[in-house]
């Protein structure tokens, strides 16, 4: 009897391990279906067409594991910022940074335009404690950069958008693809890269810059048309720079109109960042262009810079990003404070 028994329970202890794998098994099986159903949605919304059945397999592995990171972190520990299953989903982050990001820290060092050293907000000492140039009228709608990396062009153009809308009291939108096309005989080269000063200085050498409706956006590099180039719309005396690795400085800056700036915008919590006050992991290898339009604090009172990008309103906040202010490095977070200027008219 007490062997009869001792098999029915190791049969029993077979058919339940044997009811675990099946259950882990069908789990995983449906699991892999709804992710597949959920590829295919996200394709759908986002227009992503592959050009065959290998490619398709590729993404949906790339976009599988993106999911399941981004679940994993917003279920996880809160950081005070979320992440979301954006237009980027079914990219490597080494693909992302390539095509996105396109500010050229290393040429720093050997740009050939004149250095400015003044910084006329160094005696500013009362500035407002919010600021949002968007409730100004000084910022145009989020643009979209696309897969060329001249993220220092729009974020010098931000900039020189707010400038001339708080001289003349017109917001025009002003064209990045003049700067892509035509800024390209010395370090700034378009899709491949540039830096905001030497575009400052090109819109200053050119007497000006047209119309994004005049010389509008393509997405890629292209001649110059100089007779587009030739009806300037806004114009700049030159820029100056922010002093570097000093946040107080940045905000005396920002107080009085949008400053340009360059982060590291390389990490996988960037790329898919959706809400809230950015604190990730990044560090000061900048290689991203983008415009500071303000700043503020939340109810907990933790600050942030309110920061324009290009990557399209489908990203972050609208197109938006808050990223934490004041941190202990003096770099800022990200490098925020390390290169950032402005143009001057």
């Amino acid at each position: 009897m007490a062997s009869t028994n001792h098999f029915q329970c190791m049969f029993l202890a077979m058919l339940f391990v044997l009811g675990v794998f099946s259950s882990q098994a069908s789990s995983r099986l449906l699991n892999e279906q709804t992710m597949l159903e959920r590829h295919e949605q996200w394709m759908a919304h986002h227009g992503r067409v592959y050009k065959d059945v290998k490619e398709k397999d590729i993404r949906f592995q790339i976009f599988k594991e993106n999911v399941e990171r981004i679940n994993a972190f917003n279920e996880g520990v809160d950081r005070g910022y979320k992440l979301s299953v954006n237009q980027f989903a079914d990219q490597t982050n080494e693909e992302f940074c390539a095509s996105r990001n396109g500010y050229k820290r290393q040429s720093i060092e050997v740009m050939s335009v004149s250095k400015p050293t003044s910084f006329r907000y160094a005696n500013v000492t009362v500035v407002p404690s919010v600021m949002d140039w968007r409730k100004k009228g000084a910022v145009t709608p989020v643009k979209d950069q696309g897969q060329c990396g001249c993220c220092w062009a729009f974020s010098a153009v931000a900039s020189m958008e707010g400038i001339n809308q708080l001289k003349t009291g017109k917001l025009v939108s002003l064209s990045e693809q003049e700067i892509v096309d035509c800024d390209v005989k010395g370090v700034d080269q378009g899709c491949y890269g540039g830096l905001m000063d030497s575009a400052f200085q090109f819109i200053k050498q050119n007497k000006g810059l047209t119309t994004e409706a005049n010389y509008p956006y393509v997405g890629q590099d292209g001649t110059c048309n100089s007779k587009k180039a030739a009806t300037p719309s806004a114009k700049i005396t030159g820029y100056e720079d922010v002093p570097s690795n000093n946040e107080k400085a940045l905000l005396q800056a920002v107080a009085n109109h949008p400053v340009s700036v360059a982060i590291e915008a390389s990490g996988y919590n960037f790329q898919f960042y959706s809400s809230g006050i950015f604190s990730g992991t990044c560090g000061t290898n900048l290689d991203h262009g983008v415009t500071a339009v303000g700043y503020g604090a939340i109810a907990n009172g933790t600050k942030y810079w309110l920061i324009k990008n290009s990557w399209g309103s489908g990203w972050g906040e609208n197109g938006y990003i808050r990223m934490k202010k004041d941190i202990a490095a003096k770099e800022g977070l990200c490098g925020i404070a390390m290169k950032a200027s402005y143009p001057i008219v």
